[in-house]
């Protein structure tokens, strides 16, 4: 798909037919789940007065970042699809329900709460817009069940990752996740880690910050902790077909990391023998990242430059993380990001990574 045209202004999503990686439908709330429930947790929602569960540390929700003329944009499926699909001309959309589930204690619970919201979205979105996709909400709490979860939606391939959160209980790596991601490599889903903390630990290695501008900092740290607890214990190695999209992580520190880990890893490497070969060329090959928010420069050449030090094209992935606010137009391709990858970074990418993503041409 040729993106040559004569200045960037003039660059529409609409002559793309992009894939838009990290839209959010609003979270669901108690009487959105109620069918989708057997009786007991009917009961139980209503006994223990269930309702909305957002997560809390998402920046990106907070009001300063909340579109003004998009407030009801994603209350359904059908002003989702004018306000923001068509409006921009999208193959397609990747909804991501980023919500408390992820810090829910009860493991039961948990499984019960991702079950009914992922069947809402089935129901309620996917069904309504061919061009809808989703993650999987499944329990990191219950890894087997997890790994149910992921086996029951194997056939649905409007489903095409599994979606957890940068900062969670414990580092992603560890073996006790690996029944989840021995099922999403078995049936192509690849593995979201979406911006956003449990609060199980502090998020910072030094206690807790007392600022928004400080958390949208630490979750880059929170990102960097879990690229290299993911290649250090090993699943990438076995599950070598398995991507992880990193949803609103940034760019720029991931060329420092790489750097780092492999430098590092040539004298420590002995205590990972599984690890074969340079931790940046398992990174390159299985992480992939979205562009919005991007945290390079504003100037296309300069970003370039620091898009270079990623040393791969197919890492990033178009993203507007609607309706937050970024403060740009979305009609138009971001001024940061080389147009002459337009094409590969909207559409191209998309489909290498998420092997379970079909659209038409």
């Amino acid at each position: 798909m040729s993106t040559a045209v004569e200045s960037q202004e003039e660059l529409r999503l609409t002559s793309l037919g992009a894939v838009d990686c990290d839209v959010h439908p609003r979270s669901p709330r108690r009487q959105d789940l109620m069918p989708y429930l057997d009786e007991y947790w009917r009961d139980m929602f209503t006994s223990r007065d269930i309702d909305h569960l957002d997560l809390m540390s998402n920046p990106e929700a907070t009001a300063p970042n909340r579109r003004d003329d998009q407030a009801e944009a994603n209350t359904d499926a059908e002003t989702l699809r004018d306000n923001h699909l068509d409006k921009l001309g999208l193959t397609a959309a990747v909804l991501n329900v980023v919500s408390g589930i992820h810090a829910v204690y009860d493991p039961y619970l948990a499984t019960a709460l991702c079950a009914a919201t992922n069947r809402w979205l089935a129901e309620e979105w996917l069904a309504k817009d061919t061009r809808f996709r989703a993650s999987l909400l499944v329990p990191f709490q219950h890894p087997e069940a997890a790994a149910e979860e992921i086996e029951r939606y194997a056939d649905d391939t409007r489903f095409v990752q599994v979606l957890t959160v940068a900062m969670g209980e414990m580092p992603l790596g560890r073996r006790l996740y690996w029944p989840i991601y021995e099922a999403a490599a078995k049936h192509g889903f690849a593995l979201a880690i979406h911006a956003g903390s449990t609060f199980r630990h502090a998020p910072t290695q030094s206690g807790f910050s007392s600022f928004l501008v400080e958390d949208r900092i630490v979750q880059t740290q929170g990102f960097a902790n879990q690229v290299g607890s993911l290649v250090a214990e090993g699943v990438l190695t076995k599950y070598p077909d398995l991507k992880v999209v990193l949803l609103e992580s940034g760019v720029t520190w991931l060329p420092g990391l790489m750097w780092r880990m492999s430098k590092d890893w040539r004298g420590a490497r002995v205590e990972i023998p599984w690890i074969k070969e340079a931790p940046s060329k398992l990174i390159r090959e299985h992480f992939r990242m979205t562009t919005q928010p991007f945290d390079g420069p504003d100037d296309e050449a300069e970003a370039e430059k620091a898009i270079e030090h990623l040393e791969n094209d197919e890492i990033l992935l178009f993203s507007t993380d609607f309706p937050h606010d970024h403060g740009r137009d979305l009609t138009v391709w971001p001024r940061s990001l080389p147009s002459r990858l337009a094409g590969t970074i909207s559409r191209d990418n998309v489909l290498s990574t998420y092997r379970r993503l079909e659209i038409s041409s």
